[in-house]
Formats: structure tokens, C-alpha cells, sequence
């Protein structure tokens, strides 16, 4: 008896995914020893769905502030000035193709700029 039986994506011994049918008339779990006719999938129709957050979930309010300075997303980081946490993050090559990018923080209260060379 398996807990993993309801869905036939899944591997019913281990829970892993199964991969998609191939030439092979059985599919088997790249983990375990399990297997599957592939006429168990037949008649099956796959669809997905993306669903995105909303806008003004995904970003902070920023009420007051020119949108064209303040774009970009917010991470939780300490600003130096003013010790809240927020600040919208870019990066740029600055240096050449081999060494790495720099990073440039603003705060979303203070406006304060900071950068990194990473």
C-alpha cells in the first residue's frame, strides 16, 4: 500500500515526479524501482496556469517619490543613513566583461545611495 497512489504524474512508492512519456511503453521513477504503463496515461489532458501577483503586492508604496528615480525591486536591506529596512536595487558593468558587476542600492525613505562592487 503506497500514500503516494492518487495522481499518476507521481511515482507511487517514492512521490517523485515521472517523467513525460517517451518512445518506451513504460515510464519509469528516476529514484526508485517503480514503473508505469504508459497506457495509464492515455486519454490524459495536461494544462497549466501562470498566475502573477498582483502589482501592488509585489512592491512597496512608494507615495510621494518620483517614479523614475524609485524604480526597481525593494529588498530587505538596512539602509546607513536612516536604519530602515528597504532600499530598490540596480546593476551595472561597470568594470570590464571579466571582473564582476556593481550593484547600486537607494533607500525607498531616505533616498540615500549606496554601491557594491560584487
Amino acid at each position: 500500500m503506497s500514500c503516494f497512489g492518487a495522481d499518476p504524474n507521481f511515482c507511487a512508492t517514492c512521490g517523485n515526479v515521472l517523467p513525460l512519456p517517451g518512445k518506451h511503453d513504460v515510464i519509469r521513477c528516476p529514484r526508485c524501482s517503480f514503473s508505469i504503463p504508459v497506457t495509464e496515461f492515455s486519454g490524459q489532458e495536461i494544462r497549466s496556469t501562470i498566475i502573477f501577483n498582483p502589482v501592488e503586492q509585489s512592491s512597496l508604496s512608494l507615495e510621494g517619490m518620483e517614479d523614475s528615480e524609485l524604480k526597481g525591486p525593494v529588498i530587505d536591506r538596512r539602509c546607513s543613513r536612516c536604519n530602515k529596512e528597504g532600499m530598490i536595487y540596480h546593476t551595472r558593468q561597470m568594470r570590464s566583461a571579466d571582473e564582476g558587476q556593481t550593484v547600486f542600492f537607494t533607500c525607498i525613505h531616505c533616498r540615500y545611495q549606496e554601491k557594491e562592487d560584487s
